[in-house]
């Protein structure tokens, strides 16, 4: 399963951009022969680093339709659509948040919930989901959704991700400078090519644990969301259902780019480190922590 995410690759592309063209005017670099305004170089890193994850976060739901081929139900044909919306607006009212799109999208099972804002969101299963899966396991997806939604999370990944991408754009110069001047005693007016080259290489290692902390966080979310299913459907039964089908499922991986936001995923070895999402295993015993009755959401 690839890892490579829509919102990870367009959050590096806008930094890349916005460094280039920042640079090539010679924008708050901070960074000269005189030394390191620390401070400027703050500044710097904070618009190039969050520029991009705003932007990411703000292209989300169109790219994510785009990237899917999702169809939003404008107007449910069929008893099968008209209980999907019915369903999700049930539960968008339980947890206090606007009616999300619906839209349903060609693939294997799995699922997504992705936008800007609580209250104009997109909710989006597969047909696969939809197949293989019966109602009550339906229900629960569609309410760990909502609680992805409800909690805010692709709002906070945003300002997680801005704030990863300012300490990696920082100090990836600060080692850049250090290695140019210090090491390689560069005597020149400007940064010269050890700077650049060196500034490359951190950003890629330093972006590498970046991504380690993004992941990690995004794995707490899917424990947290599982629990909002839970509580909105008042039980923890139908979300460990729903996660022991998909367990027993060929893995069902959403377009590369979508994969942080979908509801299946879970990496092994080494590649847990950058999995988006926990065994399911791991999120089946957390519900056991969970009451059997809970109170409606």
């Amino acid at each position: 399963m690839k890892r490579v995410l829509l919102f990870l690759a367009t959050n590096l592309a806008v930094i890349l951009v916005l460094t280039v063209v920042l640079n090539l005017f010679g924008i708050g670099r901070g960074v000269s022969a005189s030394g390191i305004n620390i401070g400027q170089l703050l500044v710097f890193s904070a618009v190039v680093g969050f520029t991009g994850a705003i932007i990411s976060l703000l292209m989300s739901k169109t790219m994510a339709k785009w990237s899917t081929g999702a169809r939003v139900i404008a107007n449910p044909s069929g008893a099968g659509e008209a209980w999907l919306v019915d369903t999700v607006r049930k539960l968008a009212q339980r947890a206090g948040i606007g009616m999300p799109e619906v839209a349903v999208y060609d693939g294997a099972p799995n699922a997504f919930a992705t936008g800007a804002f609580k209250n104009s969101a997109l909710v989006a299963v597969s047909t696969g989901l939809l197949e293989s899966m019966d109602r009550d396991e339906v229900e629960a997806v569609l309410g760990h959704e909502i609680a992805h939604v409800a909690n805010g999370d692709m709002v906070t990944l945003t300002l997680i991700q801005g704030v990863v991408n300012t300490f990696v754009v920082f100090l990836a110069r600060v080692v850049g400078y250090v290695v140019d001047k210090v090491v390689l005693r560069n005597n020149e007016r400007g940064p010269g090519i050890g700077y650049m080259a060196t500034v490359f290489v951190c950003e890629l290692l330093f972006g590498l644990v970046a991504s380690m902390i993004v992941a990690w966080f995004s794995r707490q979310r899917e424990f947290r969301a599982d629990a909002g299913s839970a509580r909105l459907l008042g039980s923890p039964r139908p979300m460990q259902q729903a996660l022991a089908r998909l367990g027993g499922l060929a893995p069902g991986a959403l377009p590369s780019q979508m994969q942080a936001f979908g509801i299946a995923g879970g990496g092994k070895g080494w590649g847990a480190l950058f999995s988006t999402h926990p065994p399911m295993e791991e999120r089946i015993a957390a519900l056991n922590n969970l009451p059997a009755n809970l109170p409606p959401a």
